[in-house]
């Protein structure tokens, strides 16, 4: 067992010493921000030159407690450096998002997502308790039985109700490898039924499922990832190297038919950062010829987010459209989540509307626990009800109006009475998001710990971007 030392209290302690300085440093009538070098935010935001809250000094584990089963970690750790810590003694956090660079901090106070959400839920339902710098400048400790409101409404609220300091975590076991099955489909409803099954099942042909989500190519090519633990030992796949994961769940057979693989479990949690997923090809690094040349240690996501902000900054995607007389492209960088019986409609309202490809799915549910009669206002999700996560990341030619392809796809999910994560572009009326986003509910505990407002509020932030 590896609790936290006394040095990394020590360090922890004089983090948070330095964030509080920080903030009383921060002029009253100045609205209190991060200074934070990187984000893994899409949403473009008013630039501020004003200082902001020195985190450096939370960006550790504190320490990690086998035998309990959880760890206490500083609110800027990255997942990346929570692993490292948790996989020696076999364990990892319940859901561990897909970018090595996300915090668990972040992942809390924004959701995150991955592959064990359908039986984990959504991070912050694995936290037991956190402390938080709220807008009034304190450090309060917020738990279902301390502080319950802020507790219940942190999720979503993306640091406008405040920022962890720390976050006590649930871990769990994990194996030394995760054997994969990539089923194929060729209809989309056959797709979502099997997910459907192995969910309310928990389990394939009679074997517990661990690991599932899934990627749709096109209306005929989809595919369920299926993943189980296992301390065998055998060959394993490498996909930092020249082989591309998402590449190589593709295969040919009829529906239902099997490719199996094997990873490491660090393999298997970081599977999607080598190539973002599939956005690296916007960079030319899944070219055969580039790809030789491009240093592994640059095929990340935060490597990645560093070509974004030049293009963003400088506008390069848009001159090239221009110099080759194409119409500039609209941003349609999105997860949204519906209700699972909706789900193919939706996929095949998007397939045949927006020119994106490939599709990720995530299927999840609030997690059947102790939590669970907790509500979490700012995403309200049904208890005891599968949604399907869809996420899709490029862009498209632009539209009459500003965000059109963008605004249309909100328009859909709220038909199919789901939601859309905020850490994109979102295009709602104020009522709008009111009425999805946790209204009074959220109001009220943002008056309760930031009466003087010292904090944007969640409608400036996501949609004004301010």
């Amino acid at each position: 067992m590896s609790v936290a030392s006394t040095d990394a209290q020590a360090v922890h302690a004089a983090g948070v010493e330095r964030l509080l300085d920080s903030y009383r440093a921060i002029p009253p009538t100045a609205t209190v921000r991060l200074a934070k070098p990187t984000s893994n935010l899409f949403r473009k935001r008013a630039k501020s030159t004003a200082k902001g809250l020195d985190t450096s000094g939370l960006t550790g584990v504190i320490g990690v407690d086998a035998a309990a089963q959880t760890a206490d970690v500083a609110g800027m750790c990255t997942y990346e450096d929570l692993v490292a810590a948790t996989l020696p003694y076999g364990l990892a956090p319940l859901v561990v998002p897909q970018l090595k660079t996300i915090t668990l901090g972040g992942a809390v106070t924004g959701l995150g997502i991955e592959s064990t959400s359908f039986r984990n839920g959504l991070p912050h339902e694995s936290v037991l308790e956190m402390d938080i710098l709220t807008g009034s400048g304190e450090i309060v400790t917020a738990s279902p039985h301390q502080n319950a409101d802020l507790f219940r409404a942190f999720p979503n609220s993306y640091g406008t109700l405040g920022y962890s300091t720390r976050l006590r975590i649930e871990l769990e076991p994990v194996t030394p490898f995760v054997a994969l099955r990539h089923l194929r489909f060729h209809t989309l409803t056959d797709l979502i039924s099997t997910m459907d099954r192995i969910i309310e099942t928990g389990g394939l042909n009679g074997e517990r499922v661990d690991y599932l989500d899934g990627v749709v190519f096109s209306a005929a090519e989809s595919y369920l990832c299926v993943g189980f633990k296992t301390k065998t030992a055998g060959p394993v796949s490498d996909y930092t190297g020249q082989q591309i994961y998402y590449r190589s769940i593709q295969h040919p057979g009829g529906n239902g038919a099997e490719k199996h693989d094997r990873l490491t479990i660090h393999d298997y949690l970081w599977r999607w950062d080598t190539d973002w997923f599939w956005c690296s090809r916007a960079f030319g690094a899944q070219h055969p010829l580039i790809r030789r040349f491009w240093p592994r240690r640059y095929r990340r996501s935060s490597f990645y987010w560093k070509l974004i902000g030049y293009d963003q900054r400088f506008n390069i995607a848009d001159r090239i459209e221009k110099r080759q007389g194409r119409p500039p492209r609209e941003r349609v960088v999105q997860d949204i989540e519906v209700p699972i019986e909706r789900c193919v409609e939706f996929l095949d309202w998007f397939l045949e509307n927006v020119p994106i490809e490939p599709l990720w799915l995530c299927p999840l549910r609030l997690r059947d626990d102790s939590n669970q009669g907790a509500a979490w206002p700012l995403y309200p999700l049904r208890a005891h009800h599968t949604y399907v996560n869809v996420g899709f990341w490029s862009s498209v030619p632009v539209g009459p109006e500003e965000g059109y392809t963008n605004r249309r796809i909100e328009r859909k999910v709220d038909e199919l009475e789901g939601h859309k994560s905020l850490y994109s572009d979102a295009f709602y009326s104020r009522e709008q998001f009111d009425d999805l986003y946790g209204g009074e509910a959220y109001k009220t505990v943002k008056k309760m710990y930031d009466p003087d407002s010292r904090l944007l509020d969640l409608y400036s932030k996501a949609v004004q971007r301010q």
